[in-house]
């Protein structure tokens, strides 16, 4: 029978040879913390490795996703699919087994992490999710949501901004299911970080709130397990589990050294730590007797079955509740949301009014939101001018789960990862608030939510010059360009109430991340007919024709699209006749067919406008080289909107006069 250290040597013994095999990868971080995941894996977590979607497991992310063959080896070793020749591939072009863990390639990876400190911040709203959940579907005797959110960090993790963000919010939050395992190696890529990282740890997550489980043996077997049952009891609070371990475990050279933190021990260096390891099997060599005591599936399974058991009795007793909860998971929206969401659009274009489009999409969620509970919205401390907050809209506290509302605070980077970490856990469609200008905070969580194309909703108000007085610090310029060249990102910026409500029912139809970008002030709504509506969820449409000739096209967006259709007119006036095509998704019109494509832009016109208040750069490929782009290339100025917009050149006039050029 192996021993509970050879069970984790074989950690250690595949990520070292896979490491070697792929030439790079961090083998420190497999090896430092193979105990702590040994106990983990085989004592605590309820997982099924033959259906790794199943809904009521625990949850595990790796936030120092650099370790990421600590997860393939665990995966592997557990049953997962997640062949040894998988686990040979490693860092290879289209494996399973990419440099960092990523959602969708790997069965059993949770989410994509690598850039530290977002991993835990998913865990945050992971394990928020399941508390959400849980109260909303948990009846007495059915406990049919139930499960942990176990984190691993390291250094990195904690040293990054949105650590303090989310880890704030999961002591305010009490998310006692929630498990963060620190690996406190004292090492990073610089060496050791006693020079740069001399935090007190603790202390900090005790002020968080956090149960903090101090100067645990990271190679303690007995150690690790009573700190995870400690962390179990605990129903109120997050977890930290502060665990001493030695990066490059077993490497007699390397090991507490920087040396073994992020590059590929070497030959002769992983020849000693076999010998140290007592591990005499060759390469990618794993005994039998060791993958069957790993061997999760017989357990996983059982674990499932008896879930399934309980669900079924749960259907029968609350079968509303069940229904709910399946067409959740499945990611089914209600059946007649499209006709619905339809009708009112329809409606709108006789019955809305000159509004600002932030007020037009809380009008939409007013209407909707009470109609889809899988809504899940928030802001980050701008509820009232993002307009995120709706009629009924239920808020979360530590008292009350049963919400569907969530104050972030002034943490926009915080907020945007752990909707992330809510949509990946399923079940949930996240929406969150900011200003434009703050998506720069958000940023890389956004990337995150366009790599894992999850449907997460980022409501960005006070989207132009057209913000005023606040000034420059608070009118984007360049954010819009920098939007759309992400990526897997529908970046919407409709120009009234319709194009607004469009935009709300194309971004919960589609699968991945979608941006919205609504105006402070007020617009003017457009006139169109049934076919302009229809044409709206594709991207790019005729709003305005200047007569059957097409003397030039101008493209807009938001509230530019008031200017490009009051020049249209004027210069229809004049016998000069512009087509005004209204673009309000760029990244969709790009994905229609050229013909409808030609259709909208006609090669044949060469004398092209797009106006919009940021920067110009998106705009080239429509207008070409004989076209005109009235954007901004500097920052902005602090006075009243008209002011600004004038002082730039982007008017009526301006348009007119290039135009008669």
């Amino acid at each position: 029978m192996s021993s509970r250290r050879e069970l984790a040597n074989a950690i250690r013994a595949l990520s070292m040879d896979a490491i070697q095999k792929a030439k790079s990868g961090h083998p420190g971080a497999p090896m430092g913390m193979a105990d702590i995941a040994e106990v983990l894996w085989r004592d605590f977590i309820c997982v099924n490795p033959g259906n790794p979607q199943w809904f009521n497991r625990d949850r595990f992310v790796l936030s120092n996703g650099h370790g990421a063959m600590l997860q393939y080896a665990l995966l592997h070793l557990s049953g997962f699919d997640l062949s040894i020749e998988d686990l040979k591939q490693f860092r290879q072009l289209h494996s399973k087994t990419p440099g960092h863990p990523e959602l969708h390639d790997t069965p059993g990876v949770e989410t994509t992490t690598g850039p530290l400190g977002q991993g835990l911040a998913n865990g945050v709203g992971m394990a928020l999710a399941e508390k959400i959940l849980a109260a909303e579907f948990n009846r007495p005797d059915f406990t049919i949501v139930d499960h942990f959110t176990y984190v691993f960090v390291g250094d990195g993790c904690l040293m990054e901004g949105i650590s303090h963000e989310v880890c704030s919010l999961a002591g305010t939050w009490n998310l006692g299911k929630l498990i963060v395992f620190y690996d406190d190696n004292g090492i990073s890529i610089d060496g050791q970080v006693k020079d740069w990282f001399t935090d007190n740890t603790p202390e900090r997550f005790k002020a968080y709130h956090w149960q903090v489980i101090e100067n645990v043996d990271g190679h303690d077997r007995a150690q690790i397990t009573q700190a995870i049952i400690a962390a179990q009891k605990n129903a109120t609070q997050p977890t930290l589990i502060c665990c001493k371990t030695q990066i490059g475990f077993g490497a007699p050279n390397k090991a507490n050294t920087e040396e073994a933190h992020g590059s590929p021990l070497g030959d002769a260096e992983i020849a000693l730590t076999r010998k140290k390891l007592d591990w005499d099997h060759a390469p990618f060599e794993i005994p039998a007797e060791i993958y069957e005591a790993w061997d999760q599936r017989k357990i996983g399974e059982a674990e499932e079955s008896a879930w399934n058991t309980l669900f079924a009795k749960y259907e029968q007793k609350f079968p509303e509740e069940a229904h709910e909860l399946l067409r959740r998971i499945h990611k089914d929206l209600p059946a007649d949301f499209a006709q619905k969401t339809a009708e009112y659009v329809e409606n709108l274009q006789s019955s809305s009014k000159d509004n600002a489009t932030r007020k037009d999409s809380q009008n939409w969620l007013n209407q909707f939101a009470p109609q889809l509970p899988e809504l899940i919205g928030g802001s980050a401390d701008l509820t009232g001018s993002n307009g995120t907050l709706w009629k009924g809209a239920k808020v979360l506290s530590k008292n009350n789960f049963d919400a569907n509302y969530i104050h972030y605070g002034v943490r926009e980077f915080g907020m945007s990862a752990i909707m992330n970490g809510l949509a990946v856990h399923g079940a949930m469609i996240p929406f969150g608030g900011t200003f434009l200008v703050f998506a720069d905070y958000a940023r890389n969580a956004i990337r995150l939510s366009a790599i894992m194309k999850q449907k997460v909703i980022y409501v960005l108000t006070h989207d132009s010059i057209g913000l005023g007085e606040d000034g420059p610090t608070h009118q984007p310029i360049e954010h819009i360009t920098m939007l759309r060249a992400t990526p897997n990102v529908n970046v919407w910026r409709p120009c009234d109430a319709v194009e607004t409500a469009v935009m709300w029912q194309q971004a919960l139809l589609t699968q991945g991340p979608s941006c919205l970008l609504l105006t402070r002030q007020n617009i003017q709504k457009q006139h169109r007919d049934l076919e302009q509506i229809n044409n709206i969820k594709k991207g790019g449409y005729v709003l305005f024709e200047g007569g059957e000739k097409i003397d030039a096209i101008i493209l807009a967006t938001g509230s530019e699209v008031e200017i490009a259709v009051v020049a249209a007119k004027k210069l229809q006036e004049q016998n000069i006749f512009v087509r005004v095509v209204s673009m309000p998704c760029m990244d969709i019109f790009k994905q229609q067919d050229a013909q409808y494509r030609g259709w909208v832009l006609p090669s044949d016109v060469k004398k092209r406008v797009a106006i919009e208040a940021g920067a110009p750069d998106s705009w080239y490929q429509f207008v070409g080289l004989d076209g005109k782009v009235f954007g901004i290339e500097r920052f902005g100025l602090s006075a009243p909107y008209q002011e600004i917009y004038a002082e730039f050149g982007l008017t009526v006039d301006k348009v007119v006069a290039w135009l008669k050029a």
